[in-house]
């Protein structure tokens, strides 16, 4: 029961970084992306906050993301893991979002909207979960295997 307890409030924390982005971090293309419109005016922004913005909403859904997954699956080794997967693919994904930015998404507009998402929410997590819930069955569907031919 702690055990789930635990998962519910990483995931509120999810939420919660979701729900107060507009409060706590410094994103002007929040405005521009809600907008849906690809005529929008493309925002003014300071690019060393607008990074540090990011890479602290980074951390704060790494955090939650390895907490929900640490709790999930009790593996210190899956969670590590599970980290290196969520750093590479914000190292390969971020770079080419600040491309897009720098560029004015004239990459396109749903490419660098698509891009985005992958930086400012956890998707990685959403694709590690199931990943590993696969990965557990097959460990215990190999470790009755193995007891039964003993």
């Amino acid at each position: 029961m702690l055990r789930w307890l635990l998962v519910i409030i990483g995931f509120l924390g999810l939420v919660g970084v979701r729900g107060l982005e507009d409060r706590i971090f410094y994103d002007p293309f929040l405005g521009y992306f809600k907008s849906a419109d690809q005529a929008a005016v493309f925002p003014d922004f300071v690019w060393g906050k607008l990074i540090m913005s990011y890479v602290f909403r980074f951390l704060l859904n790494t955090f939650f993301s390895l907490w929900i997954i640490h709790f999930l699956f009790r593996n210190r080794e899956w969670t590590r893991q599970a980290f290196i997967l969520i750093l590479l693919v914000f190292a390969i994904i971020f770079p080419i979002y600040l491309l897009c930015i720098n560029d004015k998404f004239h990459f396109g507009y749903l490419f660098s909207f698509y891009v985005r998402r992958f930086v400012i929410q956890p998707l990685t997590v959403i694709l590690i979960i199931p990943i590993y819930y696969y990965r557990k069955k097959l460990l215990s569907g190999n470790t009755r295997r193995n007891t039964s031919s003993n």
